[in-house]
């Protein structure tokens, strides 16, 4: 009985030390990686370029850079280059940058240290008539506003971050925005759906603001356009979770990546929480699901029209799209509120990913260990009870 005990025991401290170390791979204090990030706004340009502006980030490793720009003339678009150094350079010739027809207006700088590019455009806001309420476009939808052809404000900077808002003469009232944040190590935003992320990463926000809606039912959707090299963010990837800590009631993450042919290294992404709201600081009955389209080859030539970064640095570019639409059958429409915020991560590398929150792993640790627990009590006090209760005397009768 004694071994029996002192097995139990040596299983539930293996247990408790198996937990124990993974809370500390989760959770430990190991440094994280960093980042030096410097900001200019249109980098070298002799004036304030008309039209719009070019911020560039430059977020410096140990032994490499990404190249964080964010542009206005044209459809908003952010363009991230990885290079293999850390004195990798940005070149700008803003004579035929702001023409947006000649390629190679804008050069990063030895070009052989470019590993990978990736370009995502804001290219489209989509509207249509929900009449029937199920949450897809059953009928024509409206003439798109085109983002190119808005009126964009000057980039409003703040640190690593900027925002640009804009309105469109088809607006009745309101405006769309687009905030671009860059980070210098790991993190997590401080407003829902609280994406974690990295130093390899920059995050995009986007909301629609006091537009005035087409119909009664409008609903909206978002045309996103990746342009990349050889190997451009080609494909939409859905990773579950049952930890829904940080994004209450959402327990999915979509990821449109990109990677070598026959290999599982991603070399950039986008990626979101299937979920948008509906006030400026929600709670969670602001939250609605969204949903994406199946990513499609996209032109090339016309893609390149549409931001003038685009075309100044790609020459022949490979492009797909999809549609991010907002809201499901049965939720509210866009006139219940007006306003609706996406936000997604844009970045190189893997991305980020969640692991179980110090809740979880709690939860875990009281739930498989409790039974543990009594299961080792109960043994104890069952093997101390036969020790110290003495068998019973057998009784004879005397033999004559």
């Amino acid at each position: 009985m004694a071994a029996a005990v002192s097995r139990r025991s040596g299983a539930f401290l293996l247990f408790l030390g198996s937990v124990l170390g993974l809370s500390d791979a989760l959770f430990g204090g190991g440094a994280p990686y960093r980042r030096q990030l410097s900001v200019v706004l249109n980098p070298n340009a002799p004036l304030p370029p008309p039209g719009g502006d070019l911020l560039h980030v430059r977020a410096v490793g140990d032994n490499d850079t990404i190249h964080f720009l964010f542009c206005s003339l044209g459809a908003p678009t952010l363009l991230l280059v990885h290079t293999n150094t850390s004195s990798s350079t940005v070149r700008v010739d803003w004579k035929k940058f702001e023409e947006r027809n000649i390629s190679g207006s804008l050069r990063v700088e030895p070009e052989s240290s470019v590993l990978d590019s990736t370009a995502i455009i804001f290219s489209r806001l989509w509207e249509y008539n929900d009449v029937n309420d199920t949450g897809h476009v059953t009928s024509d939808p409206f003439p798109p506003y085109e983002l190119k052809d808005f009126l964009w404000s000057g980039l409003n900077l703040s640190g690593a971050s900027a925002r640009l808002c804009g309105v469109a003469a088809t607006f009745a009232n309101g405006s769309l925005c687009v905030q671009l944040s860059v980070f210098e190590s790991e993190g997590r935003g401080l407003s829902w759906p609280r994406l974690l992320h990295s130093a390899n990463s920059s995050q995009m926000g986007v909301w629609l603001d006091g537009v005035l809606p087409r119909a009664a039912r409008s609903r909206f959707m978002l045309e996103l356009r990746a342009v990349g090299g050889a190997y451009p963010v080609s494909r939409v990837e859905a990773h579950r979770s049952i930890d829904d800590e940080y994004t209450p009631s959402i327990f999915k993450v979509s990821r449109w990546q990109s990677a070598v042919n026959g290999s599982s290294d991603v070399l950039g992404f986008v990626q979101w929480k299937p979920v948008a709201y509906r006030r400026l600081n929600p709670a969670l009955e602001d939250a609605t699901p969204c949903h994406h389209s199946e990513p499609q080859r996209l032109s090339a030539e016309e893609t390149a029209s549409l931001s003038a970064l685009v075309k100044g640095f790609y020459e022949e570019p490979l492009t797909y799209g999809l549609n991010i639409s907002f809201g499901i059958a049965g939720e509210p429409f866009y006139n219940s509120t007006r306003f609706l915020s996406w936000t997604a991560l844009v970045g190189v590398g893997a991305p980020p990913v969640d692991s179980f929150s110090v809740l979880v792993v709690s939860m875990m640790v009281f739930g498989l260990g409790t039974p543990l627990i009594l299961l080792l009590l109960g043994g104890v006090c069952v093997c101390v009870r036969k020790r110290t209760t003495a068998p019973p005397a057998l009784a004879y009768e005397p033999i004559n």
